[in-house]
């Protein structure tokens, strides 16, 4: 018999993965996946560019963890040998203190585009909060990754960041003693912060991250109300995901790529001084520059406000804040516009404050 209008079965070493792996249903999948197109498609590369940031962390994290030793007496001195006696190693933790920082913009302009286009509105809300304990998970690497180089001002801001949740009534005690492990910060912090980071960390954000793509991979990428075919009367164009959208994306990823390697280059991560815990604080102590509006609030909030002291005040309001963004698809479920609005200026108040706080710290002169 002829074999014409047969499929003809895959052979060699493509059928022995295709039966073991069933490689063809994903990339049946991928085909068929496609992207909205209109006028903000660009928003949708900012999640591609997320997870290629977080890749390279992991990817030059495990570099740096070939070499770093997680005990005060030895955590500095194995970073500078890193930065003068290992091949690239200043290149290395340069990347991945740069792309850190990178990461952490990028996912906070993703949370807020996703918030402009309220693409968190039903069947999305599980998305919405996914990735909203993502972006708690990211800050938390930040700030467990600071004290890692065990310099002057890392062991400073750690030991005032490590304070602010001190205050907190009731639990404000148990809460400092877990994250320092113990009254103080010491050795034992940089041990428990390291574990944090290389371990606890990773563990949780790996399982979030794989339940935030599946959301989005089921519900596939939301189109702004204004973009929809009731709005503007034609249908939707789109823009299949593989292999046009990939490599877009991948164009982006390259650009990130040159712009991480200039920055290390150009800007390489300075490791400054060995921490002693009994030296005087040096002056001009600061957090990250994602913690820096929170810094900056607590100086301004007085002392005490209507009977409740100052600092326990402003904690509660960035613990309201961290709530309500959370909870944000609860807030505005997209029945009542004028709801909707108000939420939209309220998100465009809090980003010009947030603004505007790290630039006063930033730009302050002396201590």
């Amino acid at each position: 018999m002829s074999g014409e209008g047969q499929v003809q079965a895959p052979s060699g070493l493509r059928a022995w993965l295709e039966e073991r792996t069933g490689l063809s249903a994903l990339a049946a999948v991928a085909r068929k996946k496609a992207v909205p197109l209109h006028r903000h498609t660009a928003w949708y590369y900012l999640g591609g560019m997320t997870l290629f940031l977080f890749t390279v962390q992991v990817i030059t994290g495990i570099l740096l963890l070939l070499y770093y030793r997680s005990s005060a007496d030895e955590a500095f001195e194995s970073v500078q040998f890193i930065m003068t006696t290992v091949p690239f190693g200043w290149l290395v933790r340069s990347i991945h203190s740069w792309s850190a920082n990178l990461l952490v913009f990028v996912v906070l302009v993703h949370m807020f585009s996703v918030f402009l286009l309220k693409a968190y509105r039903r069947p999305r809300e599980l998305t919405w909060f996914t990735g909203a304990v993502l972006l708690f998970l990211m800050l938390a690497f930040g700030f467990s990754g600071y004290l890692l180089p065990w310099n002057t001002l890392a062991f400073f801001a750690t030991q005032v960041g490590t304070e602010v949740p001190g205050g907190i009534p009731v639990v404000g005690r148990f809460l400092l003693r877990f994250l320092r492990g113990g009254d103080q910060v010491t050795g034992g912090t940089l041990t428990r912060f390291y574990g944090i980071h290389v371990a606890v960390l990773p563990a949780a954000t790996t399982l979030l991250l794989a339940a935030h793509l599946l959301l989005v991979q089921k519900h596939g990428m939301s189109v702004p109300e204004s973009e929809t075919e009731a709005r503007t009367g034609r249908p939707p164009r789109t823009l299949p995901f593989f292999p046009n959208f990939l490599l877009r994306d991948a164009i982006g990823w390259s650009a990130a790529v040159g712009v991480l390697a200039a920055l290390a280059a150009l800007f390489p991560w300075e490791l400054g001084q060995k921490a002693d815990p009994f030296a005087p604080a040096p002056a001009g102590i600061r957090p990250e520059w994602y913690f820096a509006w929170m810094f900056q609030t607590l100086k301004w909030i007085p002392g005490h406000v209507l009977g409740i002291e100052g600092e326990l005040l402003g904690l509660l309001v960035f613990g309201l804040g961290g709530l309500v963004l959370v909870i944000v698809p609860l807030v505005d479920p997209g029945r009542d516009p004028r709801r909707s609005r108000a939420l939209t200026v309220l998100g465009w108040v809090v980003v010009a404050y947030v603004a505007a706080a790290t630039a006063v710290v930033y730009l302050k002169r002396g201590p």
